[in-house]
Formats: C-alpha cells, sequence, structure tokens
C-alpha cells in the first residue's frame, strides 16, 4: 500500500515537472498553459478561499444525492434484470437504446422538466451513473455458481432464500466495482453540468466565472485541478473499501491472475 501511494505519488511528480518545463522551455507558451507552480500555488490558494470551498461543498452535496439515487435504483433493478432473464429479454432493446446517449445532451432537456438547478444536475449525475452500477450487477448476477443455487434449492430453500443467501453475496464485489465507476462518472457530470448549465454554486460555476475574467486561467487550471484531487481521493477510498469488505473476492482474483 505504502508503494503503491510512493509510486502514485512520483508519477504525479513527474507529470507536474514535464508541464512545468514545458512551460519554461518556450515548448507551450505561458499564454495557453501558465506555468505548473503558478497552478499548484493558485490551488493551495484556492483551499483558504471560503467561496470556493462553499462551490466544492456544492458540488459534492449533489453528487452524493445522485450517487444515493443512483444506487438506490440500479442495484434493485439490476438484480431483477440480471436475475429474469425474461425480465431483461424485454427490457435489453430499451437498454441499449438509453446507454449510449451522452448525458451532457439531456442538459437542455432536463432543464426544461427539472426547473430547478439541483434537481438537474442530480438528474443528469443519476442518468450517467446509472449504467455502470446496472450493468455490473447484472453481470455479477449472472456469474453467480449454478451449483450453490441448485444446492440451496435441493434443501428447500425458495428463490428469494436463495437470492438473499447466494446471488447477492456473491454479485457484491460487482456491485461495488459498479458504484466505484459510476461515482467517477458522476464527478464528472456534476462539474460538467455546472458549466453547461451555470447556477449559483459548484465547481464547475467557479470554473465559469474565472474563465471570463481576464488573466484568471491560473485559477481555472486550479479548480480543474482541485476536482481531479477529489476523483483519485474518491476513487482512492473506494478501492480501499473494496479490498477491506472482499478481501475474499481480492485474493480469488489475483490468484487467477
Amino acid at each position: 500500500m505504502r508503494q503503491r501511494l510512493i509510486r502514485g505519488g512520483l508519477g504525479v511528480l513527474a507529470f507536474l515537472a514535464l508541464a512545468e518545463a514545458a512551460t519554461r522551455f518556450g515548448i507551450i507558451q505561458s499564454k495557453v498553459l501558465p506555468p505548473m507552480s503558478a497552478v499548484v500555488k493558485a490551488a493551495v490558494l484556492l483551499a483558504g478561499d471560503t467561496g470556493f470551498l462553499q462551490d466544492v461543498g456544492a458540488t459534492l452535496y449533489v453528487w452524493v444525492i445522485g450517487m444515493l439515487l443512483t444506487v438506490a435504483v440500479g442495484v434493485p433493478l439490476g438484480v431483477l434484470l440480471g436475475s429474469l432473464r425474461r425480465v431483461d429479454q424485454a427490457f435489453r432493446a430499451i437498454l441499449e437504446f438509453l446507454r449510449p446517449i451522452p448525458s451532457v445532451a439531456l442538459v437542455p432537456l432536463v432543464i426544461v422538466i427539472a426547473q430547478s438547478d439541483f434537481r438537474m444536475k442530480a438528474i443528469v449525475i443519476f442518468y450517467a451513473a446509472l449504467w455502470p452500477v446496472l450493468i455490473n450487477t447484472m453481470y455479477g448476477m449472472r456469474e453467480v455458481d449454478s451449483l450453490a443455487k441448485e444446492t440451496l434449492r435441493s434443501y428447500g430453500f425458495g428463490r428469494i432464500s436463495v437470492l438473499w443467501r447466494v446471488a447477492l453475496p456473491h454479485s457484491m464485489p460487482f456491485i461495488a466495482t459498479g458504484v466505484r465507476m459510476a461515482a467517477s462518472v458522476g464527478l464528472i457530470l456534476a462539474v460538467s453540468a455546472e458549466l453547461l448549465a451555470g447556477g449559483t454554486h459548484g465547481i464547475g460555476v467557479f470554473i465559469l466565472q474565472a474563465s471570463s475574467g481576464t488573466d484568471m486561467i491560473d485559477e481555472v487550471l486550479a479548480a480543474a485541478l482541485w476536482a481531479g484531487a477529489i476523483g483519485l481521493v474518491v476513487n482512492q477510498v473506494l478501492v480501499q473499501l473494496e479490498r477491506s469488505m472482499f478481501r475474499w473476492h481480492v485474493v480469488r482474483t489475483e490468484a487467477a491472475l
């Protein structure tokens, strides 16, 4: 774990150093991309900016609401479609039609329907994050050991008991992976929706307002840097939760590799 963090930190430092060198040596004009040291300095200053912290809090709040809605709908729906093949076949065409539609393309329509900045962002986050959770849940349900299910049925357990005792525990690592993937997608859509639709608070709103000013590109990139850092932390936390909660699955997967 410590070595992985060290290597990751070295990779980030190497990237920052290369970006700094590209600007300092004139490979990239400073008007296009300011020195990375200036961006990092602006990011540090933003950490003490109460207005920016409110924007971060607003983005994270709507992201959490969108993710809770995603899990509440995506997991039961994935269990249903993954365990009942006829239901899956009935709705497969609809799902395959909706899944490729870009979430950002729905922002104008959702603005009209939702009539609220907060609801609009929550709906867009939900739509984008739903697919990783739904698909991974369906996949996990279909990968359940048929022998284990038949064994429980032979002892008189019904469909619900088999689902609760075998199918769901087996599918939980897949569901957790889907939630982790959806968390990153949801955060991207939260900021993107704020950039497209504006609003009163949010990281995307801050970037939009900063980009309209003169010589504010440092703050724009610093805010983007914070968005990436938040996404990295969220992903790392969820990875560690997966490893601690489903250690048996991690060991089995690594052994197979």
